[in-house]
């Protein structure tokens, strides 16, 4: 007997949780598969179910990877899926907690099915997660209800696996039907449901890369589908095919399909947009830019260093606790960074604060003091800047302020506004080095070719120096690229450097920049449609070609 079989509460073996990513979009994940995922010592998937998985599984979980091939025969299949299997099972076998984790449903993967029988057999414990299949995620993603008010029936058709059965009985139905295939074989399929019965002028819908910002769906028929991909120039792959889902049916809303594109139609939706900001500071704009269907790409165009002589930063710190200072402003998130790490450097915390005003500019900054454990007292309300901090800041007034000093930890290029500002209203200021700011590393090779080549489809400049460095360090953005400036100084800093600026923030705010290239991208779509051409992203045009500026 297993030495630990004995021990309450303690497995002779692990669990296998079998867990549905669903059809690609990472947000379509259910809360209980973000549980399981927090809990996994071993997570099991093939590379793309992976990349949407791997964010909620905990530090250091061991993710070792099925064996990947060019080889598409049924051999390959076999063996990658035994592989898969056998990972599973030793893993299992040696008391870890593993999730297993498969694209769409595991209900509809016959390989999961495999082993989870190959569990059972063994007494290994194991429990499925459903996710969203592709055959239902994906056309409510392109817009095509599958059902009507009427309740028409619904067939679900694997075409690499259909029988001539299979196709007669779809093919005699006038319910939708929902066929998963490639791109390659879709014509085929289409010809199957119209050899077996179906009106060769019956809508179908076909949608590749589904859930995901890569989307693309086209209306036709099944006779004319063929010849709507060719126009499309949707060439052969030699894998065989990206897969598919294809909508067919009188009745399945392909026809309102423009009214109720909910998903394509986002203001941004698919464009490249590049972010010169470091993975930190970027993270909401990101979010936001993906709210709005866009795929953000970080570049940093900054590295943030210690000061010089760090002297001055540690006498300022001791001061702090030691009550030198009635007030500390924070302008930016480095500067809290910094005054952390000296924090932990000599074992303090949050409450050395206790007794001092605290001042910040900008949600950010308020949001990383939060984070920290304090609370701002102070943050500008209206302009987040020097200057809207100066607008609220109390002069000085030796009644009620018993101490007269503040003490300013920011970057080695930060202007004198804020200092000059505080010592009119009468307060005495320590301007300390808290960190310096220097250029940072140019990006990949790949990346540097898609600035200057056209592949980005705006760029969102947040500063002066943010242009100044991304051109030193990648080269300037091509003229195909909407370049988007939070606001006057940063325009005119860009257009020194030959940008033309096609987008400005009604005010200083990274939010209310990627809200006003979403109001760009909505109108450029508006325009496109209201002229009867096809809705491009900038990138998509012809290098050479005039774009009209609009209007900040």
């Amino acid at each position: 007997m297993s030495p630990t079989s004995n021990l309450p509460g303690i497995p002779a073996h692990g669990h296998v949780t079998f867990l549905g990513a669903g059809p690609g979009d990472p947000g379509l994940l259910t809360l209980r598969a973000v549980e399981a995922l927090a809990r996994a010592d071993v997570l099991i998937a093939e590379p793309d179910v992976l990349d949407v998985v791997r964010v909620h599984a905990k530090g250091g979980v061991d993710t070792p990877l099925p064996p990947t091939t060019d080889d598409t025969s049924a051999t390959a299949d076999t063996t990658t899926i035994r592989v898969a299997a056998n990972l599973v099972m030793e893993a299992a076998r040696g008391g870890k907690r593993v999730v297993r984790a498969v694209s769409g449903d595991p209900g509809l993967d016959t390989d999961a099915a495999q082993e989870m029988l190959a569990c059972a057999a063994e007494g290994i414990s194991f429990e499925v997660v459903p996710g969203i299949a592709a055959a239902v995620g994906v056309p409510a993603y392109a817009g095509v209800p599958l059902r009507d008010s009427q309740g028409a029936d619904v067939r679900f058709v694997d075409a690499r696996t259909a029988s001539d059965r299979c196709w007669s009985e779809v093919g005699a139905s006038d319910g939708t039907a929902v066929v998963s295939t490639s791109l390659d074989s879709v014509a085929a399929a289409a010809g199957e449901l119209v050899a077996a019965g179906r009106k060769p002028d019956t809508p179908m819908t076909v949608t590749i890369a589904g859930t995901t910002t890569r989307q693309r769906t086209w209306n036709a028929t099944l006779g004319t589908i063929a010849q709507v991909l060719k126009q499309a120039k949707v060439l052969p792959s030699p894998d065989g095919g990206q897969p598919v889902i294809a909508v067919v049916g009188e009745r399945s809303a392909a026809a309102q399909r423009d009214q109720l594109s909910w998903f394509e139609s986002k203001p941004l939706f698919g464009w490249r947009v590049l972010v010169p900001r470091t993975k930190e500071q970027a993270a909401s704009l990101s979010d936001q830019l993906r709210s709005y269907g866009a795929v953000p790409h970080e570049v940093p165009t900054i590295a943030v260093e210690p000061p010089r002589t760090p002297q001055q930063m540690e006498r300022a710190v001791k001061g702090l606790v030691t009550g030198r200072y009635e007030w500390i402003a924070f302008t930016s998130v480095n500067a809290v960074k910094a005054v952390r790490e000296k924090f932990e450097e000599y074992g303090l915390d949050a409450r050395a604060f206790a007794g001092i005003k605290v001042a910040a500019v900008g949600e950010q900054t308020a949001a990383a003091l939060i984070a920290f454990g304090v609370k701002p007292d102070l943050v500008p309300s209206g302009e987040q800047s020097a200057a809207g901090l100066l607008e609220d800041w109390p002069p000085y007034d030796p009644v009620f302020d018993p101490i007269d000093r503040v003490f300013l930890p920011r970057a080695d290029i930060a202007t004198e506004t804020l200092v000059a500002g505080l010592i009119d209203l009468g307060w005495e200021v320590d301007d300390v080095t808290a960190y310096r700011t220097v250029r940072a590393s140019p990006p990949p090779a790949e990346t540097r070719e898609a600035i200057k080549g056209g592949g980005f489809d705006a760029v969102l400049f947040t500063s002066s120096s943010t242009v100044r460095n991304l051109v030193g360090i990648a080269g300037k953005p091509h003229n195909v690229t909407v370049i988007a400036c939070i606001g006057p100084a940063t325009a005119k800093t860009a257009e020194e450097h030959g940008l033309r600026v096609d987008v400005m923030a009604p005010e200083p705010s990274v939010h209310k920049l990627a809200q006003a290239l979403a109001d760009f991208g909505s109108q450029r779509r508006a325009a496109a449609l209201d002229a009867g051409d096809p809705v491009t992203r900038p990138s998509e045009r012809r290098p050479g070609s005039r774009r009209r500026r609009t209007a900040p």
